[in-house]
């Protein structure tokens, strides 16, 4: 048996080419001001709220400051979060300036605006320090360094919307091509092994490897459930057709739970192709080319979806295999990625 492996192309532009126990490297180509008033006397001194003790239905505190909307995992909706305890006027889950508090030289987070706004888009939490106020009381002090929400601002960031950007990035992208007494028996994926893409031995008929395809990664600006899916195709990348037939797809989904930070997601899976769709698609892109398409189905915390094909990834030439230091060769690599 004969196996090809195919890499593709670096992170902006580029190709991935395929093993033979056929991989493919792959190229990466990439298709107002709502402050509120402080608490205080006119002569200086504090004068605490009502008694903390007092009860509160929620609409006391929600009804004109709700919290942010959530999302679960299956497309419903979160209940709402507890009430915060403290008054109305002072919740503790703001901290405001003036409030009571009970430590001093304490140093909480410190919330200004809408808790709708409140840590999404370029809005972020300040810092407020517990001060005293006359002989017995303690009050929180201003709140320093906040950021609300541009004034007028209608979209993006600026607005303190949750999304606006997100990039998947993948280790391995490498397919193998397999061949059997001189008949093409189609494709796998291939795998890892001392940091590097190996095609595992097969014969006919194929099965998906022993190990994961591909550790990859997301990093997004909003918090949520996200599923990015690859799906390697037969046909030309820069001028992509609907009737371009599918290799294999496969997809990581989970929980993203904290904006901005880089984390890990499910790797995906192994595959190969058990159709004979499929192991005559695979046949056609050893023998014409193919690509990788990226795509994200997402739902962020404020209930938003994010739903699009974002990247298409281009292979190198199987001639790279055997000679990579061809110019269509040069940022020949195992991965990709690309922002959505």
């Amino acid at each position: 048996m004969r196996t090809w492996k195919l890499f593709s192309l670096g992170s902006i532009a580029g190709s991935v080419f395929g093993l033979a126990l056929l991989t493919v490297w792959s190229c990466n180509t990439t298709i107002g001001g709502e402050a509120l008033s402080d608490a205080g006397v006119a002569d200086g001194g504090w004068m605490p709220p009502s008694p903390p003790d007092l009860r509160f239905d929620r609409d006391a505190f929600w009804a004109d400051d709700p919290p942010i909307m959530s999302c679960l995992s299956d497309g419903g909706m979160l209940p709402p979060p507890p009430i915060p305890g403290g008054t109305p006027e002072c919740p503790d889950d703001k901290n405001r300036q003036g409030c009571p508090c009970t430590t001093v030289g304490e140093q909480r987070a410190c919330w200004p605006g809408l808790r709708q706004n409140r840590s999404l888009g370029i809005c972020r939490d300040g810092v407020t320090t517990c001060m005293r106020v006359g002989e017995l009381n303690q009050a929180w002090g201003p709140c320093e360094g906040y950021v609300l929400p541009t004034s007028g601002a209608t979209g993006g960031a600026e607005a303190c919307k949750c999304f606006s950007e997100g990039r998947w990035a993948l280790d391995n992208l490498v397919p193998c091509f397999y061949t059997s007494g001189g008949e093409e028996i189609g494709a796998a994926s291939s795998v890892i092994e001392g940091g590097m893409p190996k095609c595992q031995s097969m014969s006919k008929p194929l099965k998906a490897p022993s190990q994961p395809w591909s550790p990859n990664n997301l990093t997004v600006d909003c918090v949520g459930r996200w599923k990015l899916c690859y799906t390697l195709k037969a046909g030309d990348g820069a001028n992509p057709q609907p009737s371009d037939c599918v290799v294999a797809s496969v997809c990581s989904e989970g929980d993203y739970v904290e904006a901005k930070k880089t984390q890990a997601l499910p790797q995906l899976p192994a595959w190969a192709t058990t159709t004979q769709a499929a192991i005559d698609c695979a046949k056609k892109f050893k023998a014409s080319g193919g690509y990788g398409e990226m795509s994200v189905d997402g739902t962020t915390v404020t209930c938003d979806k994010v739903q699009k094909v974002f990247n298409r990834v281009k292979y190198c030439p199987l001639s790279c295999n055997t000679d990579p230091t061809q110019p269509e060769c040069k940022n020949c690599g195992s991965g990709g990625g690309g922002s959505f």
